[in-house]
């Protein structure tokens, strides 16, 4: 049976069957834009935190840990809590939207880019920020040097955000609500498929999914490597 269903995955891939690259590209859609605007609120904060020296600065960091590991389903409750018809944001009406979902994500993929991004900079030669701050420049340009000295491990550390927020089916089923053409994402629709006995179309969105992934990880794998050579 799973020969069988790899087989007619990669059919219905071939074909463009609209089943499979319908939630393909909401997946993408929703990944890419949440971890964007994750991206750049939590860089700042990441650099703030890994180069900052302030009081409580190891419980920021603890808690930044803690919230990694933050289950899908509980940030999906706080945001349906928050877009839905009784919450503060109600009036919008993003509930079972894009929009919805790209919250949720952006809650969950903010603390795995600033966390990395943190740990990555605490790291760093700590010369470099001596350096450009001796010769007069500022507090901020000192972290924009030291994130160019360390770009590839900040870029792993967007990768680790969206490969997060791509692969999640807690939040896009509960403020999605796996809507057919609009919030029908690939792991919702490998959900839905399955329980229906489509085992083929699950396959084939689950090797979009691993596809995908496999990309991001030799695109930054590959820019870490000419990084070291041109070092």
């Amino acid at each position: 049976m799973i020969l069988e269903g790899i087989r007619e995955g990669f059919a219905l891939l071939f074909s463009l069957d609209p089943e499979v690259w319908g939630p393909v590209r909401v997946s993408l859609l929703v990944a890419l834009s949440s971890t964007a605007i994750a991206s750049a609120l939590a860089l700042p904060c990441g650099l703030a935190v890994g180069l900052g020296r302030f009081r409580g600065r190891r419980l920021v960091v603890g808690l930044l840990n803690t919230l990694m590991a933050l289950p899908t389903v509980l940030v999906g409750l706080i945001v349906y809590a928050l877009v839905s018809r009784q919450g503060p944001l109600g009036s919008m009406e993003l509930l079972y939207t894009p929009a919805a979902m790209i919250m949720g994500q952006v809650v969950l993929a903010f603390p795995i880019i600033a966390g990395f991004c943190a740990a990555a900079v605490e790291r760093a030669d700590p010369r470099v920020q001596q350096t450009v701050l001796g010769l007069g420049a500022g507090r901020i340009r000192a972290a924009v040097t030291v994130a160019a000295e360390n770009r590839s491990a900040l870029a792993a550390a967007v990768a680790a955000g969206f490969g997060r927020v791509f692969a999640e089916v807690g939040i896009a089923m509960m403020v999605g609500g796996n809507i057919h053409g609009l919030t029908r994402n690939i792991t919702t629709g490998i959900a839905f498929e399955t329980g229906k006995g489509e085992f083929a179309l699950g396959v084939a969105l689950g090797i979009v999914l691993l596809a995908v992934a496999l990309t991001i990880n030799l695109v930054i794998g590959t820019w870490q490597y000419r990084g070291k050579e041109q070092a």
